[in-house]
């Protein structure tokens, strides 16, 4: 059974810091990718249609499939996980979602659902935020 994973997107502001990111990391490993120091215990899982859902500013508002979960080792020689996803972003509704370390796992029935290109995915993020927020969207 899939699961997905929640993980801080630490110093970006908005997606596009993200796509930024991304675009930077696309150049030397040609697919986006994730390095972090320990491997899921369930990578199994979200390898089978799993994906990682990135918190920006305290808030879900984002998402990319995860395509593969492999171990590599890093320029200084340490054993690192990389985690390589689709490069397509896929806006979701605006999720809160306070501070914590590391990733944590989020069931299906608890993941933001996808934004359609129709109802406001060409609204900015921080836009869409505040109009949640005042209860207006």
């Amino acid at each position: 059974m899939p699961i997905h994973m929640v993980k801080l997107c630490v110093g970006a502001d908005d997606v596009d810091d993200l796509i930024a990111w991304q675009t930077h990391l696309m150049k030397t490993y040609r697919k986006p990718v994730h390095h972090t120091r320990m491997v899921p215990k369930r990578a199994d899982d979200l390898m089978d249609g799993g994906s990682i859902y990135w918190v920006i500013r305290n808030r879900i508002l984002v998402r990319q499939e995860i395509h593969d979960v492999r171990s590599v080792t890093g320029d200084d020689g340490r054993a690192l996980c990389e985690l390589v996803f689709s490069p397509e972003l896929v806006l979701t509704e605006p999720q809160p979602k306070k501070a914590f370390q590391g990733w944590r796992y989020l069931k299906l029935a608890d993941a933001p659902r996808d934004l359609d290109m129709g109802e406001g995915a060409d609204v900015p993020a921080t836009l869409g935020v505040a109009l949640k927020d005042a209860m207006v969207w």
